[in-house]
């Protein structure tokens, strides 16, 4: 089988299983994101692996109300919710980050990978790993090491996972969101294309109506 099918199989597997055992788990996500915007919270990203988060974030088709997390700019208050993504979930600023953030009553989701994390020793001088501070971990379903497939005449593994699941996991978060805001009677900014006839201006109108109500 040539490398191309042999990955594309491999990127179906992975998402199949986070499909398969991931469900609740991104449902509740998607509940509290919808909960925070209903209620005026902030929601924010942080990087999440190597940038996916900037898939969701100001662009069309993406909710209005996703923002960058900006170390030095934003301000974090009760209620509001921070996404963090990390494969090993071992980064000691990232810990830092997760700790601060759930002692001021912040509820960080965590994209990662339970093999992955259990499989490595924490570096942080408490111990712990960012799964066992999040307030919600989702697991990526990525494998230790986070490539998918051995390659014979490679030293390492070829191909990494954690990108395609958490794009997956994030917009399926987002369509729970999405909908649970429609039943309970809001109706989420969704930014329109620029380049498509009206989009310039549809964006404009949800800037100004986020601006008033934070949805």
């Amino acid at each position: 089988m040539e490398l191309m099918e042999r990955y594309q199989e491999a990127a179906f597997e992975l998402l199949a299983k986070v499909r398969a055992t991931q469900k609740e788990a991104i449902r509740r996500a998607g509940e509290m994101v919808a909960d925070a915007a209903e209620h005026g919270h902030k929601i924010y990203f942080t990087r999440v692996v190597h940038g996916i988060e900037h898939d969701l974030i100001g662009r069309g088709g993406g909710p209005i109300f996703y923002q960058e997390y900006k170390k030095d700019e934003t301000k974090l208050q009760e209620g509001d919710i921070l996404f963090m993504g990390s494969v090993s979930g071992r980064t000691a600023e990232e810990v830092d980050l997760a700790d601060r953030s759930v002692n001021a009553g912040v509820k960080v989701i965590l994209l990662t990978s339970l093999a992955y994390s259990n499989a490595v020793e924490p570096v942080h001088p408490s111990g712990k790993r960012l799964y066992e501070i999040a307030t919600l971990t989702i697991d990526m379903c990525a494998p230790v090491a986070e490539a998918l497939l051995d390659v014979e005449g490679l030293d390492a593994r070829f191909a990494a996972s954690s990108g395609i699941a958490s794009t997956f996991i994030l917009w399926s978060m987002t369509s729970v969101a999405v909908e649970k805001m429609m039943a309970d009677g809001y109706k989420p900014g969704v930014y329109r294309s620029h380049n498509f006839p009206g989009g310039p201006e549809h964006n404009e109108a949800i800037k100004a109506h986020n601006a008033e109500y934070g949805w």
